[in-house]
C-alpha cells in the first residue's frame, strides 16, 4: 500500500492551516500544532524544511510566524512533499544510489522499471494538483 510519511502528511496539514489564515500576517508552529493535535517540535521541523525550499516564509520578530512564500496556485502537492521528503519513492531500490547490496533482487528484478514509470505518474500527478484545490 502507498503511504505518506508522517513529514509529509504534517507538512500537507501545515500548509492548508496556513493557506486557510491567509487573512492574518503570520501563524505559528506552536499555533498549528495545537489546532490539529500534533507534535510541536515535529510541525516546526517540518516548518523549517519547507522554508529551506520556499515554500513558506518565515518572519521573525514578534508577531512572526510562517506565511505562503508563493500563491496557493503556485504551489503543487509535490513542491510540499519534496521539501520534506527529498527521496518519496515508493521503493528503496528506485533512490538515488541504490545499488545490489540494498536488494537481493536487484539484478533480476522484472518489476523496478514498470514501478519507476508509476512513480513518474504518481509525481506528475502530484505536481499538477496544487494547494488551492485542497483547502
Amino acid at each position: 500500500m502507498l503511504k505518506l510519511s508522517k513529514k509529509s502528511e504534517y507538512a500537507l496539514m501545515a500548509v492548508k492551516y496556513i493557506a486557510l489564515q491567509q487573512d492574518k500576517t503570520c501563524v505559528t508552529a506552536r499555533e498549528i500544532a495545537k489546532n490539529y493535535n500534533l507534535p510541536y517540535e515535529l510541525v516546526s521541523k517540518v516548518l523549517q524544511q519547507l522554508t529551506r525550499y520556499n515554500v513558506v516564509l518565515s518572519i521573525q520578530g514578534a508577531k512572526g510566524g510562517y506565511r505562503l512564500g508563493k500563491g496557493t496556485s503556485d504551489i503543487s502537492l509535490i513542491d510540499i512533499i519534496s521539501a520534506v521528503e527529498p527521496r518519496h519513492q515508493i521503493t528503496n531500490c528506485m533512490m538515488e544510489g541504490s545499488s545490489v547490496k540494498d536488494c537481493d533482487h536487484y539484478d533480476c528484478c522484472m518489476i523496478r522499471d514498470p514501478l519507476i514509470k508509476i512513480q513518474n505518474k504518481i509525481d506528475n500527478l502530484l505536481k499538477n494538483i496544487t494547494v488551492t484545490e485542497i483547502i
